[in-house]
């Protein structure tokens, strides 16, 4: 049989995903995984430890606030896979954080770690809160207590946390120096690599801030010269300016692509004749997001969605991209600087509209290979200079990209099976070559 006719078929009997409306993120995981695992016949015994996550913790904590009352909180921890390497994976603090996004978010992960090959497995945690209803002595609180109340089931060679959606350096500093006071006198400075995404100060590494804006940058000038498209002149349009959505467009502006239409949670900005993204970082940083932003006009969620452009990299949270959204879009790339923000049904839509996608676990994944940089630096008391982080980014993520392109090809799917194909094909050599035990 040929490979086009194979491809017919495989296409003639792919499942549907089901009505947006009555999916969770999860579920798009699961969905997605067993699609890219019909397709390359994963080994029976593989694909059901890959299907479920190894361990999940769920913990509820009380802390005092200011005012002396005391609330309880909850928090996460999932362990999906560590058949490459420790637990791996940020911490987000957010209203709508739940067992089953993070169950998802530990799974990409995985696939993250197993495409950019670095010894890391999946994991992911965080605490369902709105940080900005909280002091910052009540935050430092919180996260020192959600560390303790977390114990062994982190640690620097087993799950190594980093900053996520609404946690940064300061959080991954709290979590560091209580891990480090609930540790035997003589063990403190080793546990430096418990966290990666710290203050420079604190062991962080240099390039650590912009390194997932910064891979989803090096990835789309590959996308151009694949397609022979010329950067400057381009447009582009970002949904979600916090540290990857910023960057993203700041490292875009030198090649002289255009932002011409930003969005987050206070609104969304548009100017046809550009919007400058270093000041609008400024503002964002100053007035906690995009709205009001000079020299640019409000417009809908809906009408930013139709803006035209060349490239669009949301960077905000899931299911952005769904069957209702997709139709929408007049952009060539989406370039996806979120985990998730393209459920099946927005897949579908764009792969018919030959709309390119360069697919989360592949295009966000500069921050997971940084983070290793980190852990890296930390056991071996070193410290690199920016460009050699950034040379060693560069190098690691583009022959990611090149293995996730040459399998798209091969198998004549879009992107997003293609780089699940790269990461379940290491995955299943891992474990025949490791067996089971007992």
């Amino acid at each position: 049989m040929s490979v086009s006719t194979a491809t017919r078929q495989r296409r003639v009997a792919e499942p549907k995903p089901a009505a947006s409306a009555r999916r969770n993120v999860y579920e798009d995981v699961r969905f997605q995984f067993n699609k890219a695992a019909d397709l390359m016949k994963l080994d029976p015994s593989t694909r059901k430890i890959l299907g479920t996550t190894m361990n999940e913790v769920v913990i509820h904590f009380p802390v005092k606030m200011d005012d002396g009352r005391i609330e309880v909180f909850t928090g996460y921890r999932v362990q999906h896979n560590n058949a490459l390497g420790p637990f791996k994976g940020g911490l987000r603090f957010h209203p709508a954080v739940n067992i089953d996004e993070v169950r998802a978010l530990a799974t990409w992960m995985t696939w993250k770690s197993a495409i950019a090959g670095i010894p890391f497995g999946g994991g992911k945690g965080g605490i369902q809160m709105d940080p900005s209803k909280y002091s910052v002595s009540e935050l430092e609180r919180i996260t020192r207590r959600f560390t303790f109340a977390l114990g062994n089931t982190i640690g620097p060679e087993y799950d190594i946390p980093a900053p996520d959606v609404n946690t940064n350096g300061q959080i991954m500093a709290w979590i560091l120096d209580t891990y480090q006071s609930m540790m035997p006198a003589n063990d403190r400075q080793r546990m430096l690599h418990v966290v990666t995404g710290k203050p420079i100060e604190a062991g962080g590494s240099l390039g650590r801030d912009k390194a997932t804006g910064q891979g989803v940058v090096y990835l789309i000038r590959e996308w151009a010269k694949d397609r022979k498209f010329e950067l400057k002149g381009a447009s582009y349009t970002v949904q979600g300016f916090g540290n990857v959505g910023s960057w993203a467009a700041r490292l875009l502006k030198p090649f002289g692509s255009t932002l011409v239409a930003a969005e987050d949670v206070t609104g969304a900005i548009a100017n046809e004749a550009g919007l400058d993204p270093d000041d609008l970082a400024k503002h964002v940083r100053a007035k906690g997001g995009v709205a009001g932003f000079a020299g640019a006009k409000p417009i809908t969620h809906l009408a930013f969605l139709r803006t035209k452009a060349d490239i669009f990299i949301p960077a905000a949270l899931e299911n952005q991209i769904t069957a209702e959204t997709a139709p929408l879009l007049n952009v060539r790339l989406v370039a996806e600087g979120a985990n998730g923000p393209t459920d099946p049904n927005g897949d579908r839509t764009l792969f018919e509209r030959k709309i390119d996608l360069l697919p989360d676990i592949l295009c966000n994944s500069g921050g997971v290979i940084v983070s290793y940089f980190e852990w890296l630096q930390n056991k071996r008391s070193e410290s690199w200079e920016l460009q050699e982080v950034d040379c060693k980014l560069y190098r690691r993520i583009v022959d990611a990209y090149a293995r996730v392109r040459e399998t798209a090809r091969q198998y004549k799917v879009d992107w997003r099976t293609a780089a699940y194909v790269v990461a379940l094909a290491r995955l299943e050599k891992v474990y025949r070559e490791r067996g089971i035990f007992p």
